[in-house]
C-alpha cells in the first residue's frame, strides 16, 4: 500500500504542495526548516538582512575573569591551611591571616608532621594518629576539647 506524506509549514501550519524541507545556514551552523515557497521567500531576505547587518557589526567578546593555575601537587595531605597556620602560629612562626603561605613553613610542617606530606601512604593522615594510654587517638582529644564531640558509641566487634 503506498503512503502519501503531507508536509506542514513550520511557521503558519499550512499545507501545500510547495512546502519543502528548506536548508539554511546561519552563524557558520545548518538549520533545516520544513517551509512554503512564500515563507522561503521570507526567510531569504531575513537571512539578506543579517548578512547585512552583520557585515556592519562587530563582535563583542564576553569579558571573562582571569583562572588561577591549578597547584599541580597537592602540598599537604590530610591537613587544611588552617591547620598548618595554627600550628605556625604556636611555634611562633609569622604567617600571613589569608593567602599563600611561604614554602618553608610549609616544609617544616611537614617535617613536624610527616603524614602530611603529599607523599605519604593512603593510611597516613592526622586520622590515622597512634592512640594514647588512654585508647583515645588525638582526633578524639581534639573532638572532646572542641566540645562538639559526637557521643562514642562502641560496639563489641566479633572475633
Amino acid at each position: 500500500m503506498a503512503q502519501k506524506v503531507i508536509l506542514v509549514d513550520d511557521l503558519d501550519h499550512s499545507e501545500g504542495d510547495d512546502v519543502a524541507r528548506r536548508e539554511f545556514p546561519l552563524l557558520n551552523r545548518t538549520f533545516s526548516i520544513d517551509l512554503s515557497d512564500a515563507n522561503q521567500q521570507r526567510l531569504s531576505e531575513a537571512l539578506a538582512f543579517i548578512d547585512e547587518v552583520l557585515e556592519n557589526a562587530r563582535e563583542v567578546k564576553q569579558a571573562s575573569r582571569a583562572k588561577k593555575a591549578a597547584d599541580a601537587s597537592p602540598r599537604l595531605r590530610g591537613y587544611t591551611q588552617t591547620d598548618v597556620r595554627e600550628w605556625a602560629r604556636e611555634q611562633g612562626l609569622d604567617v600571613p591571616a589569608r593567602g599563600k603561605m611561604s614554602d618553608e613553613v610549609v616544609e617544616q610542617f611537614i617535617a613536624a608532621h610527616p603524614d602530611a606530606s603529599p607523599d605519604a601512604g593512603p593510611d597516613a593522615g592526622p586520622d590515622a594518629a597512634a592512640e594514647d594510654s588512654t585508647g583515645e587517638s588525638a582526633a578524639d582529644h581534639t573532638e572532646a576539647s572542641a566540645g562538639t564531640a559526637a557521643p562514642r558509641v562502641e560496639a563489641a566487634v566479633p572475633a
